[in-house]
């Protein structure tokens, strides 16, 4: 039985329905989830629990991604991320390590520091407890880009932009441009090349690649002017009469909140912080909401069909915080398995009720609409 007939046969009331605009899960929902993901990637340096988050964030991705210019950059984050695990391996081969090792695998030529570098050594001995441990820590944080590629290939730019509070708003657009720029741009070397190919012209080499990047530059030029324009003809920018006392608040509940945030969230990063990460995170985010919904009111500006927060998109969130929940208690109660041993080496070994945890990541893929070249054809719905 293919796909197709799978879901044809399964009751409309539990299938995904085709994304609408109307339906569409909101952009904030898609990041909260490749967060929790990240987050349970902080939590662990295990190698089967890594990839089975790379696993379920690149399934995710494959199921319900569209054809937009930012769902091309999940690619570029998976290299990102291997190169990012091979610079951390040729640091600890150059480098060395503090980690000790009685495997010795070669030794490097060992150039000789001056007395004021103690603790600092280029070259010498290689063991494999360094390697491993190198390739433990070098994993971890390719998961954690990863698992961002995975939001910024399934949230939409724009519509993210748009669910910002009033108070973020300017600073929202600064991000948001940064964001969808260098997808834009790499969408116009594609597009560029492929003509040029059609052409019968070169698409390597330094001449065709100056030839290239004017046209390139040429456009995001006009597409910010545009942009501006566009901005200025809608009045942007206008801001409405604030007292003083309301504005003072306002800045002491953001900094104050924004500042509790970063806090409980290096805590929940930290190896031991759980305990009093939550807390500060949490008083942070009230703190911070409160600050925000009173520094919206300077701001004039309307929405126009604002984003609904619906059943699938709070599965959709949830389903991330559940995986970081299950990680998180997870390193609590049984460390040892989310941090398998290099000193001695040992072979890293799948817990159960955490890799169970970990599969909670895959909801969206059941529960959010499915993108229209993503959907299967119903023969009930055929003409």
């Amino acid at each position: 039985m293919n796909r197709s007939t799978g879901l044809a046969r399964l009751p409309h009331a539990l299938r995904a329905p085709a994304a609408s605009r109307s339906n569409a899960v909101p952009a904030g929902a898609w990041w909260l989830w490749a967060l929790g993901l990240a987050t349970a990637a902080s939590r662990t340096t295990n190698p089967l629990l890594l990839g089975l988050l790379v696993g379920v964030a690149g399934y995710v991705v494959a199921a319900r991604r569209t054809d937009a210019p930012w769902a091309r950059s999940y690619g570029a984050f998976v290299k990102l991320g291997l190169f990012v695990v091979g610079v951390r391996l040729v640091f600890s081969v150059l480098l060395g390590s503090s980690v000790p090792g009685t495997r010795l695998l070669f030794t490097l030529p060992e150039v000789p520091l001056p007395d004021w570098a103690q603790g600092v050594r280029v070259g010498g001995q290689v063991t494999a407890e360094q390697l491993v441990f190198a390739l433990y820590d070098g994993a971890k944080l390719a998961t954690l880009l990863i698992c961002v590629g995975a939001a910024n290939s399934l949230a939409n730019p724009a519509r993210l932009l748009k669910s910002l509070p009033g108070a973020l708003y300017e600073a929202g657009v600064a991000v948001v441009v940064a964001m969808t720029f260098a997808p834009n741009m790499v969408a116009d070397v594609l597009r560029l090349r492929t003509a040029r190919r059609l052409r019968g012209r070169p698409t390597g080499g330094v001449a065709a690649v100056l030839q290239i990047g004017l046209p390139v530059l040429e456009g995001a030029l006009e597409r910010s002017v545009a942009l501006a324009a566009s901005m200025d003809a809608r009045g942007y920018g206008r801001t409405a009469q604030v007292p003083p006392a309301v504005r003072h608040t306002t800045n002491a509940l953001t900094l104050g909140g924004l500042l509790g945030v970063c806090a409980g969230t290096y805590g929940l990063l930290a190896a031991q912080g759980a305990v009093y990460g939550l807390p500060l995170l949490g008083a942070g985010l009230v703190a911070a909401l409160a600050g925000l919904k009173l520094g919206g009111r300077r701001s004039v500006r309307t929405r126009y069909r604002p984003d609904r927060w619906g059943a699938r998109a709070w599965l959709v969130a949830g389903s991330g915080v559940l995986v970081a929940a299950a990680l998180i208690v997870a390193g609590s109660a049984d460390p040892e398995a989310l941090h398998p041993g290099v000193v001695p080496l040992s072979t890293p070994v799948l817990p159960l009720w955490p890799a169970a945890g970990v599969l909670a990541g895959l909801l969206p893929a059941a529960v959010a609409p499915v993108p229209p070249s993503a959907s299967p054809v119903d023969p009930e719905e055929q003409p």
